[in-house]
């Protein structure tokens, strides 16, 4: 990194702020179609893309240099911070700072932007009942249905949002668990959101045929090296295993949840099982099924098991993000949900899908809330925004489990940061979800990585818990790692909170430097 002189960071922040307010006018019909609560939001989203188009690491180092704001912390405020930077750039310099607000008279500035997000946060998620900034999503169990005493202890544990997820269970069900959310709020004196995901075309296994069978075992344990038969369908599996000889060299046949998938594989296409949990390429393609080719799992074998779900980074998939299926949940949903999750939604197109069905049954305020997943929603995901912006309520879920299958482990640590960045500059809240202290619930002992991953959570406005039977001690520990967090930072940025040890330093009077 190197240093400029004024004079030269000036002319490049100018050049930045040039370029800002072409794209404000090019992107102005855009812009403006989008639904009153969110007319300064999309603005700001393009100024922020626009920003992101420059290499601003250099002017982020010089900026320091002098003592004054970076570009690093604007993400809800872009053009003002813009402006103050060479306000007080042109001061220094003795410029003219005509047609420059003195920072003081700006309308969108630090304060006022965080209380915009704040409002989406709250038209969303409600009030917190926890008095922190992050609220705390908890997945229910299908036993959930009827028994009230769970539902208030995960009430006063710090649940303040019950997330249903409708690729399980029935409506009766659904209904019986959101009966007894209301009872335990009357119970608890706790409000709760009722968040509802829709299912999406979700691929999973369905059934599985084991051809190397190891003492009776119904499911195969796949080890690198192992070949399996992918199928279509259930009916195409059945027939090859009555009508087909099929060498010991196979480790099973596996059929999947939606036909003709493997229409649309090719030799050489990646696939995952169980969130990653196993790997494979797609070595060849007959009619009726692929081969895969086992390259990733444990050591000892990991076991496949069914209605897991199937991630193909590689294949385009022509498959519709709102299903049948989707669409006749919906009537329910919106009778008992505040919130409705779109599930694997790829494009601008997906969105305004959602957005026409709900209307067409009158609702118009219940929240949607984008699921982040693959590939393609991430690639997408300003158009995803700004095509949202139309609807009143919105959110957007990191799905990191699916994402990280899809776009790559080693990326899913970049792909969150700028996910929340972008969704900042939008002031769209977000929820953090996937195998937060997914040790402590199942086990009821957390692993150091997942502490650090759920401390990191405290920058989202939601953080979203699976099922267990520790998630009790899980919402517990979550809430504590918030409220310590929260006083040290404020999004990405720290706030610089008292330190105690730095007051014990100066106060003590034990013998030093020794």
């Amino acid at each position: 990194m190197r240093k400029i002189t004024t004079i030269e960071l000036i002319e490049k922040i100018q050049e930045i702020r040039t370029c800002i307010i072409h794209n404000r006018e090019r992107f102005q019909t855009e812009s403006l179609a989008v639904h009153p609560n969110y007319t300064y939001a999309a603005k700001n989203l393009v100024d922020y893309l626009s920003l992101r188009t420059f290499d601003i690491r250099i002017k982020q180092g010089n900026l320091s240099f002098l003592g004054l704001s970076s570009f690093s912390n604007s993400e809800r405020y872009v053009l003002t911070n813009i402006d103050n930077i060479l306000y007080h750039l042109k001061t220094i310099q003795g410029h003219s700072v005509e047609g420059l607000l003195n920072p003081e008279e700006s309308t969108w500035n630090f304060f006022t932007t965080l209380e915009l997000l704040d409002q989406n946060t709250n038209r969303l998620f409600g009030e917190s009942n926890n008095q922190i900034s992050t609220r705390i999503m908890v997945t229910l169990p299908s036993e959930a249905a009827g028994d009230a005493k769970y539902i208030a202890d995960l009430l006063m544990n710090g649940m303040e949002i019950a997330r249903i997820n409708c690729s399980h269970d029935n409506p009766e069900t659904w209904e019986s668990m959101v009966n007894t959310i209301r009872t335990a709020e009357k119970q608890t004196g706790k409000h709760c959101k009722v968040y509802m995901d829709l299912p999406g075309p979700k691929i999973r296994t369905e059934q599985i045929h084991v051809v190397k069978k190891k003492k009776k075992k119904s499911e195969p344990v796949l080890h690198i090296g192992d070949r399996i038969l992918l199928f279509s369908t259930e009916a195409e599996l059945n027939y090859a295993v009555e009508k087909m000889e099929l060498p010991k060299t196979y480790a099973a046949l596996v059929s999947m949840s939606i036909p003709n998938v493997v229409e649309s594989l090719e030799a050489g296409h990646r696939i995952w099982f169980d969130d990653g949990k196993t790997g494979g390429e797609i070595e060849e393609i007959a009619k009726e099924y692929a081969t895969v080719l086992i390259s990733k799992a444990r050591a000892k074998g990991t076991k496949l098991k069914r209605e897991k779900g199937i991630n193909l980074p590689d294949t385009p998939l022509q498959l519709p993000s709102l299903t049948d299926e989707d669409i006749s949940y919906l009537p329910f949903i919106v009778n008992h949900a505040d919130i409705v999750g779109y599930s694997f939604v790829r494009t601008a197109n997906d969105v305004k899908q959602l957005m026409d069905a709900l209307s067409k049954l009158n609702c118009m305020d219940i929240g949607m809330v984008l699921k982040i997943e693959n590939k393609e929603a991430f690639n997408n995901l300003s158009d995803l925004l700004l095509t949202a912006m139309k609807w009143s309520n919105i959110g957007v879920m990191i799905a990191r489990g699916d994402l990280a299958v899809e776009l790559g482990v080693e990326r899913i640590s970049e792909v969150q940061e700028q996910i929340l960045w972008v969704c900042e500059a939008a002031h769209v809240p977000v929820i953090w979800a996937t195998q937060i202290l997914e040790n402590l619930a199942q086990t009821g002992l957390a692993t150091r990585a997942e502490i650090t991953d759920a401390s990191m959570s405290v920058r989202a406005e939601c953080v979203m818990l699976n099922k267990g039977p520790h998630i009790l001690e899980a919402i517990t520990t979550l809430l504590n790692i918030l409220r310590r967090m929260e006083a040290h930072q404020n999004k990405k940025q720290g706030t610089l909170r008292q330190l105690s040890f730095a007051n014990e330093f100066f106060n003590s009077d034990a013998e030093r430097f020794v």
